[in-house]
C-alpha cells in the first residue's frame, strides 16, 4: 500500500528535525526539545491510526490542534535563538505543508460525512 503524502512528509520532517531538536541546550532539551519531539512522534502516529480509523474526522481535529501546538514550539525555538532563522523558515514551511493537507483532509471528511 502506497504511503499518504502527508505521513511521508511528517516522516521526512521528523528525520531532519529530530537530530536538531536533539541537540538543544539542556536548558531546554528537556522541556521544549522532548516536547517537540514528542509532539512529532504523536502527530505521525496519529496520521498513520487515523488512515485506518472508521471514524476519521475526530482524529484529524486533535491532529489539527498538534500541528498547531508544534507550529507555536517552532515559533518559540527562534525567538530564543536556539534555531537559526534559515531552519525555522524550513521548518516552518513543513508545517504549514502537513497542516494545509491536513486541512484537505478534514474538509474531504466533513464533506464525506454529510452526504
Amino acid at each position: 500500500m502506497n504511503e499518504l503524502p502527508i505521513v511521508q512528509k511528517t516522516y521526512d520532517l521528523i528525520k531532519w528535525y529530530v537530530p536538531i531538536l536533539s541537540r538543544l541546550p539542556r536548558s531546554h532539551k528537556f522541556t521544549l526539545g522532548d516536547r517537540a519531539i514528542g509532539n512529532l512522534y504523536d502527530i505521525l502516529e496519529g496520521l498513520i491510526l487515523a488512515r485506518y480509523a472508521r471514524e476519521k474526522l475526530g482524529k484529524l481535529e486533535i491532529l489539527n490542534g498538534k500541528i498547531d501546538i508544534l507550529r507555536h514550539q517552532t515559533r518559540l525555538l527562534l525567538e530564543f535563538n536556539l534555531i537559526s532563522t534559515d531552519r525555522y523558515e524550513y521548518a516552518a514551511k513543513l508545517v504549514n505543508d502537513i497542516g494545509s493537507q491536513l486541512g484537505g483532509w478534514i474538509e474531504q471528511q466533513k464533506k464525506r460525512s454529510s452526504l
